[in-house]
C-alpha cells in the first residue's frame, strides 16, 4: 500500500516556515487537539504536487512497518514551509523525520476527541496509531514537563475519554514515561507512591481491554543505574499484566545499550517483549555540560533506527519513535517550552542521521 494510500492535507501546512520556532519532550502541546480533529473531520484526498520531494508524505510498507505517518506532522508542515521559500536542502532533511511515523501525545483537554481523531485516521490508513498518555498527577516532578491531572480521580476518567476514543481501532500505547522511574529515584514523594500504581495498573487493565490495544509500560532507559530497583515497583504497576514495556522513551542511549538494558528487565518479568525509541539515538548519549541535563536538547544528536517491527529479536518488538524528533525538551540550551516544535534542532537530528 505504500504510495497509494490518499493523505489528508495540512490545513496548517502552508504557515510553518523557517521562522517557526518550538518543540518537545512531552509531546504534549496545544496543536494535538487541532490536529485531531482536522484529521477527524476534514476528510482525505489524493494529491500529486510533482516529484519526489514535493510528494506528499506517504505511509511505510505495513509488513515492516505496521505505524501510521501522520502526512499532517509538524515536520511535514516545516518542509512544505521550507520548500516555498526555496529552502530545497532544508525540506530534504525534514522529509527524513516527515516520512516516518512518531507517536501522537494526547493531551489533557479532549482527550477523546484526540484519540478518536488519530485512530480513525490510522484505521482508513490500514496502519496502527502510536499513541503516548502523559497526564499522571505529579508528572515530571515539577521540572519542564510538569503538571499532569490533578488527581487520581481526574486521570482515571481521563484514560476512560482515551479508551473511548480508541474504541476497536488498532492501537498501540506507551505509559506514562518516567512514571515508575521516579517511583524509584525519590523524585516523587513518598504519599504519592500507592496512588501511582494504582493508577498504572488501572490504565493498563483499561487499555488492554480494548479490543486491539497494545500497552507498553515505560521502564527508563540505560542510563540509569539502577535497573535492579525496578523490577518490583514494574511489577506493582502492573508491567506483568500489560503487552510489555518501553525503554529509551525521550532519550538518547544507543540502540545496543537499551536493548541490552531491557533484556535485564525482561529477565526479571518473566520474559516480556519490549520497544525501544530509536528517534535520537543516533549518535548515542551526549557527554558534556552539566551531567543533570545531559538529556535536555543536547547538541549534536542525530536520529536512529526508522520504526520496524523487524528487529531480528523476538524480545524486541519494535523500534519506535516515541518522541517526536524537532519537538523541545524544555527550555534549555536555548529551546523552546517542552512540546514545542523547534526546527533548527530538527535539522540538526535529521543531518546528523547516518
Amino acid at each position: 500500500m505504500y504510495g497509494s494510500t490518499p493523505i489528508c492535507r495540512a490545513a496548517d501546512r502552508g504557515t510553518v516556515s523557517k521562522r517557526t520556532t518550538g518543540s518537545a519532550r512531552t509531546g504534549l502541546r496545544a496543536a494535538a487537539l487541532g490536529a485531531a480533529a482536522a484529521l477527524l473531520l476534514a476528510g482525505c484526498s489524493s494529491s500529486d504536487d510533482g516529484g519526489e520531494e514535493s510528494a506528499p508524505v506517504r505511509q511505510q510498507p505495513k509488513a515492516a512497518d505496521p505505524f501510521w505517518v501522520n502526512p499532517d506532522g509538524k515536520a511535514a508542515a516545516q518542509a512544505a514551509g521550507y520548500r516555498g521559500d526555496g529552502q530545497d536542502e532544508e525540506a530534504g532533511l525534514l522529509r527524513r523525520i516527515a516520512e516516518q511515523p512518531a507517536a501522537e501525545w494526547i493531551g489533557q483537554e479532549n482527550a477523546e476527541q484526540q484519540a478518536r481523531g488519530f485512530t480513525e485516521a490510522a484505521a482508513k490508513a490500514d496502519r496502527r496509531a502510536l499513541l503516548v498518555l502523559y497526564n499522571i498527577p505529579h508528572r515530571d516532578c515539577g521540572n519542564y514537563s510538569g503538571g499532569g491531572a490533578a488527581d487520581g480521580n481526574a486521570y482515571r476518567g481521563w484514560v476512560d475519554q482515551v479508551a473511548a476514543g480508541i474504541g476497536d481501532r488498532p492501537a498501540t500505547v506507551v505509559l506514562e514515561p518516567d512514571a515508575v522511574l521516579h517511583l524509584v529515584d525519590g523524585c516523587t514523594p513518598g504519599e504519592f507512591h500507592e496512588e501511582r500504581f494504582d493508577l498504572l495498573k488501572g490504565a493498563i487493565e483499561r487499555l488492554g481491554a480494548l479490543q486491539d490495544t497494545e500497552v507498553y509500560l515505560d521502564a527508563g532507559n540505560a542510563g540509569w543505574g539502577k535497573p535492579d530497583q525496578l523490577f518490583e515497583p514494574l511489577k506493582r504497576a502492573g508491567a506483568e499484566q500489560a503487552d510489555g514495556f518501553a525503554v529509551n522513551v525521550s532519550n538518547f542511549y544507543g540502540t545496543d545499550q537499551s536493548v541490552a538494558y531491557g533484556k535485564q528487565l525482561s529477565a526479571k518479568l518473566g520474559g516480556k517483549p519490549f520497544v525501544v525509541d530509536t528517534s535520537r539515538n543516533g549518535n548515542g548519549p551526549y557527554t558534556g555540560g552539566d551531567p543533570k541535563e545531559r538529556w535536555c536538547n543536547p547538541p549534536g544528536r542525530a536520529l536512529g533506527e526508522p520504526p520496524t517491527v523487524k528487529t531480528g529479536d523476538p524480545l524486541v518488538k519494535a523500534y519506535l519513535w516515541v518522541k517526536r524528533p524537532g519537538e523541545s525538551d524544555g527550555t534549555c540550551k536555548g529551546g523552546p517550552k517542552a512540546g514545542e516544535w523547534w526546527p533548527q534542532y530538527a535539522l540538526g537530528l535529521a543531518k546528523g542521521a547516518k
